[in-house]
């Protein structure tokens, strides 16, 4: 008897377990978060009764980064914002002063060492948020490929993407693509949304079917974060610059990833197939890059790009008098243009902390008169501004 009451009494338990399970399952299906509305607007909800204070960091928020206070009604706290334009866009929530992770949005990513949600506001077909949607179109691939790099003494990680119907033959353009401090070989893709974008270009037929080529720009690492024989670190910021300091430059050691690629893939190996681009320090490995092999490509892109040049350069100060006084730039950058490329494109943000910096290195092309395009727009150092530069400047090149 004791046995059978024991079994009956498991059962109930089992059942009721079941029962509560399924209770929570409905309740956070009636939680939409983010909820991105007709108008353009969107709704954050967070189910945290006990919470005294609730917000939301969201880089929609004015500044490209910023927080805003939730209202509590039941339990759910909730925000909406204001109408937003076609975009990615990338959120967490702040309660009781601690960062939190959207439980109801399973899309997120990571840059650095901190996870994000994000979501997609689209407008009409065509509009930014739209491009970086997938859709019914003909997809690329994504190899993940090491190569041995003997400048460096070590193999290295790096993605490159192929376009739809690159495995029926032909030659294809190259796009060198470099990311940012605190980046890796991943950033591009995951944040980027290169691989969208080119898909969805491709198919449009605003963009000529080509591979992109996304190395890792830090000098002292092989790979990614956990993807490496260093184990599973925390990655930092400036980890590029220590542990250990990196002892080669990008420029010095791109030739291995140059030989690798053309040795390995079907490519146009000329500068007429050659395009580099990246973004902030990516746009430093840029400007070092294109200099040091003025006739190696023909499409060079800077998107708020690090120009950091002589020894009173930093972040915060200007340096167009190091650039003005250093012989050797000159020779380079007369070498560039007597190469006569055909596009050489800088982009940023009127916000952008190295808006400065890119100022004064347009003055100094000014003065050698050295023919670039530039584009400018609203917004800061931001993911929102360089997937646009990536957008733009992949239709301008291999034309």
């Amino acid at each position: 008897m004791k046995k059978l009451f024991t079994l009956w009494a498991v059962c109930l338990l089992s059942m009721l377990t079941v029962v509560a399970q399924d209770a929570i399952f409905v309740e956070n299906q009636e939680i939409v978060s983010p909820e991105v509305n007709a108008d353009g607007t969107v709704t954050f909800r967070l189910v945290a009764p006990k919470a005294i204070t609730a917000q939301v960091w969201g880089d929609f928020l004015p500044g490209g980064g910023g927080v805003a206070d939730m209202k509590e009604e039941n339990g759910v706290w909730t925000y909406t914002s204001e109408p937003l334009n076609a975009e990615l866009y990338a959120y967490y929530f702040v309660v009781n002063g601690q960062a939190m992770l959207d439980p109801q949005n399973t899309y997120l990513y990571r840059n650095i060492a901190n996870y994000y949600n994000y979501f997609i506001v689209s407008r009409e077909k065509g509009d930014n948020g739209d491009l970086y949607t997938v859709h019914e179109v003909p997809h690329g691939d994504v190899d993940e490929v090491w190569y041995d790099s003997p400048t460096l003494g070590m193999q290295r990680r790096m993605l490159i993407y192929t376009p739809a119907g690159y495995d029926k033959g032909g030659k294809f353009p190259v796009l060198y693509l470099f990311h940012g401090a605190g980046g890796d070989e991943e950033a591009w893709i995951d944040f980027g949304r290169a691989a969208q974008i080119m898909d969805n270009l491709i198919a449009e037929g605003k963009a000529k079917p080509m591979i992109v080529v996304m190395p890792n720009g830090n000098m002292n690492a092989q790979a990614v974060a956990g993807k490496w024989s260093k184990g599973m670190y925390k990655p930092s910021f400036m980890q590029h610059t220590s542990d250990p300091a990196p002892t080669v430059s990008m420029e010095q050691s791109f030739p291995d990833i140059q030989k690798y690629l053309e040795s390995h893939y079907n490519v146009i190996k000329n500068r007429k197939g050659r395009a580099v681009a990246g973004l902030s320090m990516g746009g430093g490995h840029t400007f070092a890059v294109s200099k040091e092999y003025p006739g190696n490509f023909d499409y060079i892109g800077l998107f708020s790009a690090a120009i950091l040049y002589g020894i009173n350069s930093n972040f915060m100060e200007t340096n167009l008098q190091s650039l003005r006084a250093d012989q050797k730039l000159s020779r380079q950058i007369d070498a560039l243009k007597a190469a006569k490329p055909k596009l050489y494109w800088i982009g940023i943000g009127n916000t952008d902390f190295l808006y400065s910096q890119n100022k004064d290195y347009r003055t100094y092309l000014d003065e050698k008169q050295f023919p670039y395009e530039y584009y400018e727009n609203d917004g800061g150092h931001i993911w929102v501004n360089w997937r646009k530069y990536l957008t733009i400047f992949a239709q301008k090149i291999f034309k």
